[in-house]
């Protein structure tokens, strides 16, 4: 059996995944990444990590001839120099979301990949949580029929306590993969071109950190050779809303609509006024042996993190997208998420900003 080295860049949100990739069996050596030289002492101990694979310069641990894939969990605005630091050294690439924060960020990672000769993913949770993969099984065996509509949102107060300065004042949607990656992969497209509104306003001294007044940024997303519009919300601040991040699928034999409050269960809606509500299954049945446990909601290892607090613990996605990237490495295929994919989702946040911020200018989508 084929066996891969990983290294992970980041140790707060990055801690959840290095269990799961001890587990895999296509995964041999698993090697970490942190500034903080106590705090990469403890957790390599914690998780059994030796020491010549603990890292404190990204730089370094995508320099190891001992590993073959990065995976970068660093912060927002780290991710594109690290991802192309890694790729440019011969290393395949994961990254978490966003892929960038500008049209030319996703070119230059595109354009590395290729010359890479490498594979990228971005890790999105929102196309494998256990809410995505149930309705992708129903429209995979055609119960919803034709779709006519997607919505998805994704809505949080980052204003509370535990998250980083950079968040103060970002816009909402150069960080919308969340809310638009399910409405594309759904539909099995990507998005053409968008026209986004911003609407209320953030105080002052947020709104000036990036020249981004809006509260809320909403975009509609046409759908490239299909009839369907897609609509993707965000807000990240001084707008009240339990966290939500989700998305509705409304078809011609049936539909599906997010939980309206947290664990309160999802809704299939049947035809006529018959309506379900429900609560979806773990994925586990979906995953190797190795990975189980780790899709299941007990098993989110890191409880005080904000993103479980507020992110329910991504929906059992985290094996999913590991296995997911090592699969695509062991098979020599492009990831379900790869550059491409990645790169038009992204960017349909970053356009659908520009939108905003134009008044409802059409933005078509660059061609990566």
């Amino acid at each position: 059996m084929e066996k891969i080295n990983v290294g992970i860049i980041g140790m707060k949100f990055g801690k959840e995944f290095v269990r799961i990739y001890q587990n895999h069996p296509n995964v041999g050596k698993v090697a970490i990444c942190q500034r903080n030289a106590e705090e990469l002492r403890q957790n390599g101990e914690e998780l059994g990590i030796p020491e010549n694979l603990r890292f404190s310069d990204y730089k370094a641990i995508a320099d190891s001839d001992e590993l073959d894939a990065i995976h970068v969990i660093s912060p927002v605005f780290d991710h594109v120099e690290q991802v192309l630091y890694a790729l440019r050294a011969g290393k395949h690439a994961a990254c978490t979301v966003p892929m960038g924060v500008t049209i030319e960020d996703l070119h230059n990672i595109c354009e590395a990949k290729a010359k890479s000769g490498k594979y990228y993913m971005m890790m999105e949770t929102a196309v494998y949580t256990r809410e995505y993969l149930y309705v992708k099984k129903l429209m995979d065996e055609g119960k919803f029929g034709r779709i006519q509509f997607v919505r998805g949102s994704h809505m949080q107060d980052m204003g509370l306590e535990g998250w980083p300065e950079y968040w103060l004042g970002l816009p909402p949607m150069l960080y919308g993969t969340h809310a638009i990656s399910p409405l594309l992969m759904i539909n099995n497209t990507q998005a053409e071109y968008v026209v986004g509104h911003g609407s209320g306003r953030i105080a002052d001294d947020l709104a000036k950190r990036y020249d981004s007044p809006f509260a809320v940024e909403t975009v509609t997303i046409k759908l490239k050779d299909s009839d369907v519009v897609a609509e993707a919300t965000r807000s990240l601040y001084e707008t009240v809303r339990q966290y939500r991040e989700s998305f509705d699928v409304y078809g011609t034999k049936l539909a599906f609509e997010w939980d309206q409050i947290e664990d309160e269960g999802q809704v299939l809606f049947e035809g006529g006024e018959s309506a379900r509500r429900f609560r979806v299954p773990d994925t586990d049945d979906m995953l190797i042996e190795e990975l189980k446990m780790f899709t299941k909601r007990e098993q989110v290892i890191d409880k005080d993190n904000p993103s479980f607090i507020q992110g329910a613990g991504h929906g059992g996605s985290h094996p999913h997208l590991v296995h997911e990237f090592v699969s695509a490495i062991v098979e020599d295929r492009e990831p379900a998420l790869n550059d491409l994919v990645s790169a038009n989702i992204t960017a349909a946040g970053i356009c659908g900003h520009e939108s905003c911020m134009k008044g409802g200018e059409r933005i078509y989508i660059p061609k990566f």
